[in-house]
């Protein structure tokens, strides 16, 4: 898949994306949302072995470039009726809160509206309240919040804020 909007791009990864993936993933301070605080401790070659299965039927995890640079990660999952899960990541933290996020989101809500998905659904951190913010300007609704629902790597306890997207909702920032 690829998405192409200007300055931005969202794209399938490559071999050649694994290294810089690891980086990333194994950095707790770009983790600790995620409930990883000291990272995932995993390699590039572990990286491919997940991510070159993917399909645009099952799921597909991608990178996102903006200036031809790659700053971070987007994915999505088929739930199966017409549902898809979303997740992002602006891991380059010098791209962070500069607007960008919610193009990005634009983009892939976007191709996955017209894809057929009915639904898009995705949490986040309740203390993660940039991010709830960037979602509730584009349409998502709050479901639920789950509190001190899981432990992070490290014994902590979090909570989290599900959320939900239909077209109709769906404000566009491209």
């Amino acid at each position: 898949m690829e998405i192409k909007e200007g300055d931005l791009r969202i794209r399938d990864i490559g071999i050649e994306d694994c290294e810089k993936l690891a980086r990333w993933w194994n950095d707790g301070k770009v983790m600790a949302h995620a409930g990883f605080p000291n990272g995932l401790g995993t390699t590039a070659a572990e990286i491919w072995d997940k991510v070159s299965g993917d399909t645009d039927d099952t799921r597909r995890r991608m990178i996102i470039e903006y200036q031809n640079s790659a700053i971070g990660e987007t994915n999505y999952y088929n739930l199966g009726d017409h549902v898809a899960e979303i997740g992002i990541k602006i891991c380059d933290e010098t791209y962070q809160e500069k607007g960008l996020g919610k193009k990005i989101l634009s983009m892939l809500i976007s191709k996955l509206f017209s894809m057929g998905y009915e639904r898009i659904i995705l949490n986040t951190n309740l203390k993660n309240t940039r991010a709830q913010h960037v979602y509730e300007r584009l349409g998502f609704q709050k479901v639920r919040t789950c509190m001190d629902s899981w432990t992070d790597q490290v014994g902590v306890l979090q909570s989290f804020v599900d959320y939900e997207l239909v077209l109709e909702n769906f404000v566009d920032f491209r």
